[in-house]
This record gives C-alpha cells, structure tokens and sequence, in this order.
C-alpha cells in the first residue's frame, strides 16, 4: 500500500506538469477543432449568405419532411419518427460537422439496414396491444417495441463511430476507393427503389429479404399483378411526370427564372387535400401516411438488452453511413475550398446518432439527394441547415396533422425521383472504362454484390476486391527505368531555363497511395519554394503541408511569381481512377496560381486519361513532352534554376 501512494502521488505531479504546459492558445484551437461552427460563425458574411442559405433552409425543409416520412415507414416503423431524425440530426451535425454544405438526417442505406433488424426482432404476430401509449403521443406497444429497435441501431452505431474517433481511425478512409463507393451507392439506390415499388402500385406484400431478396420481390409482383391498386398506379404515374418534367425544366432553366420551383411541396399539398376532400381512403382504400401525432417526445435510453442482437445491422450503419458521408465532406471540400478532418466527421455522425437515439430516430447519416439540392440551390453554409431545423419544428408542432392525408404512392414517387442522382452514377461505366478498365471491372462486381446482397455486403467486397486488384498489379507492375542521363543534362547547360522543378513518379498512383503521393508533393513544393524566397504567401510560405487527418481543397494563396513543375510519368507502373484526379487536383490548382504543371514520358493511355478526366480545365495537348528535355526546352529563358526530385517513395 506504501508502494502504490508514491506512484499515485508521481502520476498526479506529472499530469499537473502536463497540464500546467498547455496554454490558453491551444485550449481555444481544441475547441474550434471540436466544434467547427465556433471557427466559421463569427466571419458570417450576413448581407452575401443569407439569402440563399434561407432559399436552401426552405427548399431542404420540403425533402427533410418527405424523405423523412418515407425511410421511417422504409425502416418498419411509424412515419413521424422519421421527421424527429430530420431535426436532431441536422442539428447536431451543423454543430460539429466540419462540411459546410453536408446535410444529415435519414438516409436509404441506413434505413434498409435498420429494417432488417427490426424485422427480424418484432414481427407482426408480436403485436399484442393496440392502445397502450408513451405520454401523449398515443404510440401502441407494438409500434415502440419497434422504433426501440431501430434507436438501438442508431445508439449502437454512433457508439462505434465515437469509439473510431477516439482510436483515430478516420485514416482508414484510404480503403475506400471512388468506383466502390460510387457502385455501393448505386446498387443501395436500387434496393430502395425496389422498396418503394409496392407503395407505387398500391399493393400489399409481406416482407422480404436475404440473398437475391431484391429479385424475389420483383417475381412476386409480377405474380400477383392482379394485386395492383389501379387508383394508386394512375396517381403514381401522373406523379412521376409532373415531378420528372418539373425537376428536368428547373435545372434547364434555373438561371433564367431565379428561382427553383418547388414541385414536391406543390404536389404533397395538393394530393393530400384531394384525398381528403374525395376521401379517397375510405371510397377508393388508397393507403395514406395516418395519423401523425404532434410534438417532441421526452428522451428515453434506447433498449440496452437488444444492443447485442443488433451488432452486425450497427456496424454497418457506422460504416456504410460514413462512407458515404464522407465522400460527400470530400466533394464539398473540393468544391468550395475548405479543410475536412476525416477524424472529426466520425465524431459528429456519432454524435448525430448517439443523441437522436434518445429521442426515438432511426439510423442517419449523410443524405447525397439533400447536399446536392443545397449545392444547386447556392447556399453558403450549414445555417441553410439550422433554418430547416426551425421549419422541420414548426412542421412537427403544427402541419403534421395534415400530412396524414398524404398518399404513399406520392411519397413514394418523391423518394424515387429524388434518387436520380445516385441513379445516373451508371454514367460512370464510361468513365472508369476510358480512364482505367480495371475500376470498371471494380464497379461492376461491386454493384452485382450489393444488388444480390446488401448495402453492407456490396461495401465490404468492393474495399476487399479493389485491394486484391491492387497488390495484384503491383506484382505484376514494370520496375522503374532511367529516362534521361547525366550527361544529357549537361548537353543541354548552354541553354537557360525558367525556374524549373522536376519530379519523378517512380511507384504506382492508385487509391490506396494517392493522397499520401498528394501530400509528398506538397512538402517537395514547400521545400523550394521556401528555399527560392520567391512565392511567399502572407502567413510565409506558399505551399503548406497539411496536417495528418485533413483534407484540403485549397492549399495556395494568390502569388505574383510564376515557375514550372515537370512532372516525370516514364516511371509510373499504372495508376487508377483516384491516381488521375489527384494528378489533375495538383495540376489544377497549381494553375490557378501561375504555376504551371508540365507531364513528360507520358502513356498513350494516361494522356488519354488526363485529358478525359480535366476535359475543359485539365492540361492540354501542349502541356504533354516525350522527354523531360522537350519539356525544358520549350520553358527556354533567362534566369536558370533547375532541380531535380525523386518521389519515389510516395
């Protein structure tokens, strides 16, 4: 007992002197880091952002409530859980999300994964009280023994993103290669419209699911087609057209009229007060959303004893869920120019499960049809985000009564047309196939997988498949050879070069490599950049190395200098789809900035690749050379400085 007192007395002494080092400076950077909103807020442009941040609040409020309504009853249990979702999430996310533009809240993917759970816990024959209520929402047993089940999925789920923010696993986004994740999405996008074929044709079906589950469901409509509800397939037909021609003619012309017509609010209030004054229920049985109780429910802990019967459905709304939102953070990143912490994304979607969990929501995570919306809308920042909160609210408290009209065919036409986006990432097949036809065979096997399976499923072939893919090419890959000698450099001294950088690519550029290839080259150009003092920015250097866990889509400031980067491809085994857009990002934003990127020893079929992929900002015909020397010399002034690196260890 002696022995322990000392040792516990020396732990506490050293945690004092620890503490006692960290200074106010870093308490204040820890917070901002935590809580991104603290960092962007104060620099709010009020007079720029927020008109069309309050444009983006109004028209994301109509898909908040909708989707809602539909992945709640895709998830088995009573629609109203789904518009909680749709203000917890969002809310939380703008808090602690780093993405200015990522919108959260009840997803497709997350949905259908929760509903295998909650299917398999609380069957039908398991309702045995009809009339038992939680306070005065007036919910049945059966309904809370339901939504029990998905927040536990949801509780669960948060709970292993939070535990992978804390073992700093958001590297391990590295896996996760662009034709997977686009082939997931694409097959998940599928699944959910086959969910919604039975609510389009008006029609009953029990429950099905497993391998080959989606298949199944087509055989059985095709079976009983005689089951189809006429009233509900002409409604779902007029529907589609009204919402598809109105959709296609906002983005046609969107520009012209300043504004985007709000089809799917304009078609929910005008189907729903239809069916309530032809009482279309009870003359025609068209099935409706019901009755939609209002107000918040009190927070309640999720059921802890089911957590251990729905490890695999958690895991996989943790995974399949940041994978998704996190390729949406990269594309907003990329887009608008602002660092993403892969890190701190897993503890916000954390925290946007962990706590609406509390509060009855299933599953959420990042929703690509909503983030999208808000970039062709212009919205500015996540206030576009708190301002749906407000009007989900207002929604929950006062307009929910009138949803209950709502028929689900409609609903279920607004969640189809509102897939278009995943859908059409068919488009990619061409993409993958002229760039790099191994990702194309990638992608295919990846959606076969997921459409046969399950989103999960489809996620975890795609990462194993495309790592195969990898180190077999690898180890088939040609070993670097010299392109140029010595001696032919000192040929060539008599002439002058521009300030002239030279970086050689000597290992393959693929997914598993390109953004620590991306940041290698950033150090190199810091290097000499700050060694030529030439192209100094006003914080000291142009180039600046991000920190580990960041990705950044903006890493130069204006300069007034200009010089050129050769880069050496002669040595470059093979690359991939991620490796030609990683060397499109740095040759685009160099560009920007008056540096030009050269590409020398260049493949036929990477130049094709280059030019496919950049099409109107990529590099040009003239911005490829044969030799390092062709491309020196036609950089021929006064003034030399030459430099050769090797990136070989990228």
């Amino acid at each position: 007992m002696t022995s322990k007192k000392p040792r516990r007395e020396g732990y506490l002494c050293l945690l004092c002197e620890r503490l006692s080092t960290i200074s106010m400076a870093q308490v204040r950077r820890w917070w901002l880091r935590r809580i991104p909103i603290l960092d962007w807020a104060p620099n709010y442009k009020l007079r720029e952002y927020f008109i069309p941040d309050f444009i983006g609040g109004l028209m994301l409020t109509v898909q908040q409530v909708a989707q809602g309504l539909a992945f709640a009853v895709m998830s088995s249990v009573h629609p109203v859980f789904g518009l909680y979702g749709s203000f917890f999430a969002p809310l939380i996310y703008a808090l602690f999300g780093m993405s200015r533009h990522v919108i959260t809240g009840t997803f497709a993917i997350t949905s259908l994964i929760s509903c295998a759970a909650v299917e398999r816990l609380v069957t039908l024959n398991s309702n045995n009280a009809t009339n038992t209520s939680l306070d005065d929402l007036g919910f049945s047993d059966f309904e809370m023994q339901r939504i029990g089940v998905a927040a536990a999925v949801t509780f669960l789920g948060g709970v292993i993103q939070v535990s992978m923010f804390v073992l700093n696993l958001g590297c391990t986004t590295v896996l996760l290669s662009e034709p997977v994740v686009s082939a997931m999405t694409t097959g998940a996008a599928t699944h959910v419209v086959t969910s919604q074929v039975k609510y389009v044709l008006g029609m009953k079906m029990p429950y099905i699911s497993g391998p080959l589950g989606m298949f199944y469901i087509y055989a059985y409509v095709f079976k009983n087609l005689n089951l189809v509800h006429i009233g509900a397939l002409i409604l779902s037909i007029l529907s589609l057209i009204v919402l598809i021609l109105t959709k296609e003619l906002n983005e046609k012309f969107k520009s012209k009229i300043g504004f985007i017509i709000p089809i799917d609010l304009a078609l929910i209030i005008s189907t729903s007060l239809a069916c309530y004054f032809a009482d279309l229920p009870e003359t025609h049985g068209m099935d409706v959303v019901g009755r939609l109780p209002t107000g918040i429910p009190f927070p309640k802990a999720p059921p802890m004893d089911i957590l251990r019967h729905v490890v695999v459905e958690a895991f996989s709304v943790a995974l399949v869920g940041y994978a998704v939102s996190i390729f949406l953070a990269y594309n907003s990143s990329k887009k608008f120019k602002y660092p993403v912490c892969e890190n701190q994304e897993l503890f916000a979607h954390g925290l946007s499960n962990i706590i609406p969990s509390f509060f009855f929501c299933i599953p959420n995570s990042g929703a690509p049809v909503r983030t999208f919306l808000l970039y062709n809308i212009g919205s500015k920042t996540q206030v576009a985000s708190l301002i749906s909160c407000v009007l989900v609210l207002i929604v929950i408290y006062f307009v929910a009564p009138v949803l209950c009209w709502l028929p689900m065919c409609v609903l279920a036409c607004i969640v189809v047309v509102g897939l278009k986006g995943m859908l059409i990432q068919f488009r990619d097949l061409k993409k993958y196939w002229n760039v790099d036809r191994y990702d194309w065979v990638i992608w295919i096997c990846t959606y076969v997988v997921t459409i046969s399976f399950a989103a999960n499923m489809g996620l975890l072939f795609g990462v194993l498949f495309s790592i195969a893919v990898a180190l077999l090419r690898l180890t088939r890959a040609k070993i670097m050879h010299v392109t140029y000698m010595h001696e032919e450099l000192s040929a060539v001294t008599e002439d002058n070069f521009p300030e002239i950088k030279i970086i050689s690519i000597g290992t393959p550029l693929f997914f598993l490599n390109a953004k620590r290839f991306h940041k290698h080259i950033l150090e190199m150009a810091r290097k000499f950049v700050t060694r030529s003092g030439s192209c100094m920015h006003k914080n000291g250097a142009l180039l600046m190395s991000m920190p580990q866990g960041v990705h950044s889509g903006k890493f130069l400031e204006d300069s007034s200098s200009s010089m050129t980067l050769i880069m050496d491809c002669s040595g470059l085994p093979f690359l991939d789809y991620t490796g030609v857009i990683t060397l499109l990002q740095i040759s685009q934003d160099l560009r920007e900035y008056d540096i030009e990127v050269l590409f020398s020893g260049c493949s036929v079929s990477l130049v094709k690749a280059l030019m496919f992929c950049g099409s109107d900002n990529g590099p040009k015909q003239e911005n490829f050379f044969n030799t390092i020397l062709d491309a020196m010399k036609s950089k021929r002034c006064s003034g030399s400085s030459l430099e050769v690196l090797d990136s070989s260890d990228a």
